[in-house]
């Protein structure tokens, strides 16, 4: 895949999402209050704008195609907050853990900042596929399905420019870099874990085998980096 293979993917997505009917708000969606919370703080983390990545990303259609994801991620806010209003939930204006994500991203160059989307792109993963296969709402399961088929394609998108990002690396270098990687995913993911640990029970996941499933997520991206996959 090539900047003008993705930008043609992101266009095409945009595309048939422009065409399918949004899903069935008003028929209205049961949430557990500890999955309300949950999904409260994951809509926190879709809403952002976008603007640091967009301004790191260059030009060309690599630039293009971030300017597409980045409008997928607020479709993913927008019918987050859209679930939660037909459940009768309120969106918060923030939390702490979405704070922390973006300062981080934002003191970081594109290289860094795609290595912390990445963590926050395979935790996704796997609490989309928690929240679409533990429900029995139907409107719960149709909106993280929708999600989940986007992430799935997010994260080859970001691997993609990483592995450019990695090829003058040697490999020692590489290394040390993905081990301090590793550690920092694993942090984020006992977090998570912990701070969704009621939701995730709901969801019938338990934070071990959460964390392990972000984590086997996360090697596989980075066999996608080594060309190994």
């Amino acid at each position: 895949m090539t900047d003008e293979h993705w930008l043609h993917d992101f266009e095409t997505e945009a595309e048939r999402r422009s065409r399918r009917e949004d899903p069935p708000w008003a028929q209205g969606a049961r949430l557990h209050p500890d999955v309300a919370k949950s999904v409260q703080r994951f809509q926190v983390g879709e809403a952002g704008d976008g603007a640091n990545l967009i301004a790191k990303a260059g030009d060309g259609d690599y630039l293009a195609a971030v300017r597409l994801f980045v409008a997928e991620e607020q479709n993913h806010a927008r019918m987050l907050a859209e679930l939660l209003a037909a459940a009768g939930v309120p969106t918060i204006p923030n939390h702490w853990s979405d704070a922390v994500f973006v300062r981080l991203r934002r003191a970081l160059g594109l290289r860094l900042e795609l290595m912390v989307l990445l963590i926050a792109e395979v935790v996704a993963l796997r609490y989309y596929r928690a929240l679409r296969d533990g429900t029995t709402d139907p409107l719960v399961t149709q909106v993280a399905a929708r999600i989940l088929a986007d992430e799935e394609r997010h994260v080859p998108f970001h691997c993609h420019r990483l592995r450019i990002g990695f090829t003058r690396f040697p490999k020692p270098v590489r290394a040390v870099v993905f081990g301090a990687w590793r550690v920092l995913l694993i942090g984020v993911a006992v977090t998570v874990a912990a701070d969704h640990g009621p939701a995730l029970h709901r969801l019938g996941v338990g934070r071990r085998v959460f964390v392990a499933d972000v984590l086997t997520a996360f090697e596989s991206a980075l066999a996608r980096l080594r060309g190994t996959a």
